[in-house]
């Protein structure tokens, strides 16, 4: 064996070594809860994994942990036949239909019935196919007989294996269950969205199939998307009961419910108990229930029952109502966001609703205020079904009483400066266009600024700006520059002593060392969130060249739209963000990107070579294929024109580009052969 196969062996070695520690860490941590390494170890690892295998494309596998982050870019999800229908559930809200369906189950079958009782998860009905112990492909349910092929999206989901463990798993199997988003996680892209002024995502089940189905699985990825898997088949299945398949599927590496969130049933009595068990539980948990699902167990009376045309004869779903409460709108206010946006916010009578007290529901805008005739003292119906945040859902005529004041107006000055209110044409919210004169936009701009995707000045929090705010020491983001030479001032604050003093000035000094994207982020233009702010900044480079940029060259970024682009134009044609950036600028803060932080040069086999990057990849996501140009000592350009060397083709290239590649002579490159190139 000469030394070129001995180092490619090794390096084959340590891939195929760190994937199976960081596959084991996964299920630890995602499907038992038992972490067994630091978070600081397991991203030092991936690291080192990706990097590898960057460098040695050739040993990449499909089944590696490095697909969980993401990358893969589908413009068109492929729809594919089931080999097997998935079918829908059969559905009632009745303990009366509950007792005819058991009835009809046992008129059917001779002998004992046993029933397995599980959760009915509230997300996106999923299908995994495996084989050889691989994930090979995961289909969405579609309408049943073909569903869209998401599989490069699901291998982000941790909870789910890419490859399985032990060895007495079938040959080739699917398994189905549901992708759900927590709600821990839905509350967090909820926040994010609020803070650019993005419209709020209305409940996990509706975000979760939404993410499901995004083009960019390295945004799938970072929404932290869960699986229960709940039912088998295929051919040579190891036990002859749903029960006992499902516990070997948990020894093969799925997440399936367990302890109290399944149970072997042997009689309605029982299934009563473990629906009413639940029906209080449910809001116990970090995810949404909304209902119990029964099966029969032993698969030989399954088959005996059979189907009808759309559902299983030997399955019903008991789905709980809706949990609605009755009570009186005491007032309207209106809050205004760091944006300016207007929330209006109903203040209500407190009432018990699914186990929390509810005092306030957001009213959203001024059309849903038209749409209810709401109106202060009339009694409202409140429902918390799969809604996280409780919603109003109709006005109960039958109280409307003499009480019940005139037609809602809609405010039109704002409530904090009393400026005219404007609405955009095809925007839901008013909107007060004083940012640099209202009060809680101007406390909502600094909080965003020095939060910790921002400028992590974590020595500032929301009481702290109140104070400086209130004591006239910060009134914009660029006054925090100036505290250094405020000392004496800010010791005369209310509980602010020398140490407290110390830790703030300390902590902005500090924060003149983040990257420019993140002080980017940090300026709060409205739209710009932390992948938009990132874009920009390997784009531009310098904040001048961003500010000075027309808009048909800002529509050349990547996943620049034309609402993004419009408020980047109106933030920098405003003379005081321009002279916000200039102090910011003087106070030494860094406004351009640091080259050597982003690409350090591999090697120049690419210097002075443009190219165009069209398509999906097998080795490499749209990104890092991007960046390995770059290292390359290449330049990455979006439009293709006479100047343009390589038009760099993956899997569905637009057949437009490739046109006009034809057209102009550029020459168009594989994937493989680009490999070769930098080899």
């Amino acid at each position: 064996m000469d030394l070129f196969s001995e180092k490619h062996n090794d390096i084959e070695y340590k891939i195929d070594a760190l994937s199976k520690q960081i596959e084991q860490h996964n299920y630890n941590y995602y499907v038992l809860s038992q972490p067994t390494m630091s978070d600081f170890e397991f991203d030092k690892m991936l690291e080192e994994l990706i990097l590898l295998e960057k460098e040695n494309p050739e040993f990449l596998k499909p089944d590696s942990p490095s697909q969980r982050v993401g990358g893969q870019v589908t413009k068109e999800f492929q729809t594919v036949k089931h080999k097997y229908p998935m079918l829908s559930l059969g559905n009632t809200y009745s303990r009366e239909e509950l007792n005819d369906f058991d009835e009809r189950v046992h008129k059917a079958l001779i002998g004992e019935v046993e029933y397995v009782c599980e959760l009915k998860y509230d997300g996106v009905a999923i299908g995994l196919k495996y084989i050889d112990g691989i994930l090979v492909q995961a289909l969405t349910r579609g309408d049943g007989a073909k569903g869209d092929d998401v599989t490069a999206n699901v291998k982000t989901i941790r909870t789910i294996p890419i490859k399985l463990k032990g060895t007495n798993f079938p040959k080739e199997f699917e398994i189905r269950g549901e992708i759900f988003l927590p709600r821990k996680s839905f509350n967090k892209i909820n926040k994010d969205r609020e803070e650019i002024d993005e419209p709020l995502l209305a409940n996990p089940r509706n975000a979760a199939s939404g993410t499901l189905k995004m083009q960019d699985s390295s945004v799938v990825a970072k929404r932290n998307l869960d699986c229960f898997l709940y039912f088998i088949l295929g051919e040579g299945l190891p036990f002859k009961s749903h029960y006992e398949n499902l516990e070997a599927a948990k020894s093969w590496g799925f997440k399936v419910p367990e302890g109290d969130k399944i149970k072997i049933c042997s009689s309605l009595n029982e299934v009563s108990d473990f629906i009413n068990l639940w029906n209080k539980k449910r809001y116990e948990l970090d995810f949404d229930v909304d209902g119990i699902v029964l099966k029969v167990n032993r698969y030989d009376q399954q088959n005996s029952l059979g189907f009808t045309a759309k559902t299983a004869r030997w399955a019903i779903a008991y789905k709980y109502k809706a949990e609605q409460a009755c009570t009186r709108l005491l007032s309207i206010s209106y809050q205004v966001g760091r944006t300016g946006a207007i929330t209006p916010v109903a203040n209500l009578e407190p009432v018990l609703l699914a186990g929390t007290t509810v005092k306030r529901s957001s009213l959203h805008n001024a059309d849903i205020i038209e749409k209810l005739d709401i109106r202060v003292n009339d009694y409202v119906f409140v429902e918390k079904g799969g809604e996280i945040i409780p919603k109003i859902i109709s006005v109960n005529l039958d109280k409307r009483g003499s009480d019940v004041g005139d037609k809602t107006k809609y405010i039109h000055l704002c409530p904090e400066c009393e400026t005219v209110l404007a609405r955009e044409e095809k925007e839901a919210n008013h909107f007060c266009p004083n940012e640099a004169g209202c009060a809680p936009q101007i406390k909502g701009k600094i909080e965003h600024f020095v939060g910790r995707k921002a400028m992590n000045i974590d020595s500032i929090g929301a009481e702290t700006i109140e104070q400086l705010f209130n004591t006239d020491l910060i009134k914009n983001i660029a006054d925090i520059y100036e505290l250094k030479n405020k000392k004496e001032e800010l010791l005369q604050i209310d509980r602010m002593a020398e140490k407290s003093v110390n830790n703030i000035l300390q902590g902005i000094e500090i924060s003149k060392q983040v990257p420019f994207e993140r002080v980017l982020f940090g300026l709060g233009i409205r739209h710009v969130g932390e992948t938009v702010a990132k874009k920009l900044a390997r784009y531009f480079k310098k904040i001048h060249l961003l500010a000075s940029a027309k808009r048909e060259e800002l529509l050349l970024v990547d996943e620049i739209g034309d609402k993004i682009a419009d408020s980047i134009l109106n933030y920098f044609s405003n003379n005081e963000s321009i002279e916000l950036v200039e102090r910011l600028n003087l106070a030494g803060l860094l406004l351009e990107v640091n080259e050597t932080e982003i690409n350090v040069l591999t090697s120049n086999k690419l210097e002075s070579k443009s190219f165009v990057v069209s398509g999906v990849f097998a080795h490499f996501s749209r990104e890092s294929i991007k960046e390995s140009i770059e290292i390359n000592g290449g330049k990455i350009v979006s439009a293709i024109s006479s100047k343009t060397d390589y038009i760099l083709a993956g899997d569905k290239m637009g057949p437009e580009k490739l046109k006009k590649a034809e057209k102009l002579g550029i020459k168009i490159i594989s994937e493989e052969e680009y490999i070769e190139m930098v080899k």
